[in-house]
């Protein structure tokens, strides 16, 4: 399927009648499973891809990153978004230039966030922060990608939620295709945003007491629904469980609760 192709179809899936989940892989194989499973759209998450290279989330490059993404569109027959972090830079250009190495990774979209990575100034102001997505936004524009525009602030010690909504009223505007506030703490704050945006509204599950249902984002406006970083744990609490009780017991029980190689190896083939 052409880049082309690619991106029309993502961008279709924002547009209903329902919600779609988008999980997120760590590598080329996690990738192939999950699109044997039905999937129709994958993104990146950049703990888990920090997590395959033994670091902590927000430790890897530009190059690192976009060396997973490229290997996980490559293995698989759907869109792909990234999670491009800030951008990897404070200043438009570099921004609109991950945008444009994003296009060429074969990426069919990724997101923008307005976090600093400097716990004295955990968020740009508003106008850089919206200066960054407007930049984003002309480039995805040019070079055909859906452009998520994400505010922080949940995640970053400032859970407030009008300060949220302005930000995304913002980027709304600058230019971006689909917009995110991970962290929002319940329904009401979900349907809240919703409502006051036009575009399609992403909404991030993984979070313990802050992660709702299909149906119930789905009646709250959320046309998205990611996963960060949580299907990666999920294959690591599997990983953790299995050592252990070989490490305390000396046995094997974890075989009795994974799937055979046979089973796994047609999920691959899709």
């Amino acid at each position: 399927m052409s880049h082309a192709a690619t991106v029309a179809r993502f961008r279709a899936m924002h547009q209903g009648p329902g919600v779609f989940v988008i999980p997120n892989p760590w590598d080329p194989g996690s990738a192939r499973v999950l699109a044997g499973l039905g999937f129709q759209a994958l993104a990146t998450s950049s703990g888990a891809a920090a997590g395959v290279l033994g670091r902590r989330d927000g430790q890897v490059s530009r190059d690192e990153a976009f060396e997973q993404a490229r290997a996980i569109a490559a293995a698989v027959d759907l869109p792909v978004s990234a999670d491009l972090e800030k951008g990897f830079g404070d200043d438009p250009e570099t921004v609109a230039e991950t945008i444009r190495m994003a296009v060429e990774a074969g990426l069919a979209g990724g997101s923008i966030e307005d976090a600093t990575g400097n716990p004295d100034r955990p968020l740009f102001d508003l106008g850089q922060a919206t200066e960054r997505v407007a930049a984003a936004a002309e480039t995805a524009r040019e070079l055909s990608f859906v452009l998520t525009a994400r505010s922080e602030n949940f995640l970053r010690g400032r859970p407030d939620l009008d300060d949220t909504i302005v930000r995304l009223q913002a980027f709304d505007k600058a230019g971006a295709d689909v917009l995110f506030a991970p962290g929002l703490p319940d329904l009401a704050a979900v349907r809240t945003v919703c409502a006051a945006v036009s575009k399609p509204v992403n909404f991030m599950v993984g979070i313990k007491g802050r992660s709702f249902s299909v149906a119930e984002l789905e009646a709250a406006g959320v046309r998205r629904i990611s996963l960060a970083a949580s299907l990666y744990r999920a294959a690591m609490t599997g990983l953790v469980d299995a050592g252990r009780e070989i490490m305390a017991g000396g046995t094997f029980g974890y075989l009795d609760r994974t799937m055979i190689t046979a089973e796994l190896n047609t999920l691959m083939q899709g």
